[in-house]
């Protein structure tokens, strides 16, 4: 039997009178790379800020391995093993990469960040993350002067230092080189053969059908189809709404 990483049982979040989630009941992997897929304003991004709690959902309900998480806050989701990053990069430009890395997760005051995050331990780890996502070599530049590319892999690298079972990436290969998208496809393979579960939202087909282990389709805020990439590819649904054949 497959275990079950996220799940959500008849999700929904509207904002106004437009419903960017329509009772959406999903299952996700355990253990494996999932991707959750469908046109623009299919309510992907909204799916995943009601799971990691940065909105609460007006209905229904988000678990976690077995555990109910709907409405908690993201701190607390992200202690139960979910780490995710962002469409758009979420770093301190003005910082440099490696004091990013020490800040990424602790809970004080910025400035108590900065002045008690140079330990040995914190220091290791995140320059053994640097190195793991292939920038060890700029932590001493400010996160401003790194390519979108780069950014997009250390933010990759400072969600890692909360150490997550779970990670859910939110288009990592949105406007980053085919070489940095090779990386990271990579980087995402290696972490998952040592344990660790994906969500990725992502538009690059060509990747998503490389590097999924199983797919889930949205239209208009609900799942259509759900399944492995060949079985999606020959879905007529899915051709439809996000192929629009």
């Amino acid at each position: 039997m497959t275990r079950r990483s996220v799940e959500t049982v008849g999700l929904t979040k509207a904002f106004g009178g437009v419903v960017a989630v329509d009772d959406a009941t999903v299952t996700f992997q355990d253990g494996k790379i999932n991707a959750l897929i469908g046109p623009n304003g299919s309510g992907k991004t909204t799916f995943f800020n009601c799971v990691t709690g940065m909105i609460k959902p007006d209905a229904g309900r988000a678990m976690y391995r077995g555990q109910d998480i709907t409405g908690r806050s993201p701190h607390r989701i992200a202690r139960a093993g979910i780490g995710r990053s962002f469409q758009l990069c979420r770093i301190f430009p003005r910082m440099t990469v490696l004091d990013n890395m020490l800040v990424a997760v602790r809970t004080t005051s910025l400035r108590a960040q900065l002045a008690n995050s140079h330990n040995r331990s914190d220091l290791d780890r995140a320059r053994g993350w640097l190195r793991r996502v292939g920038i060890d070599h700029l932590e001493g530049v400010e996160a401003r002067n790194l390519s979108y590319g780069q950014q997009k892999l250390l933010e990759l690298a400072g969600v890692l230092m909360g150490d997550p079972e779970t990670i859910m990436l939110d288009e990592p290969a949105g406007g980053v080189n085919p070489a940095l998208i090779e990386r990271i496809a990579a980087l995402v393979r290696q972490l998952n053969k040592e344990g660790r579960t994906f969500l990725i939202v992502e538009h690059n087909m060509d990747l998503v059908m490389s590097l999924s282990d199983h797919v889930v389709v949205f239209d208009r805020g609900r799942p259509i189809a759900a399944g492995p990439p060949p079985v999606i590819r020959a879905d007529p649904r899915v051709l439809e709404a996000y192929l629009g054949v």
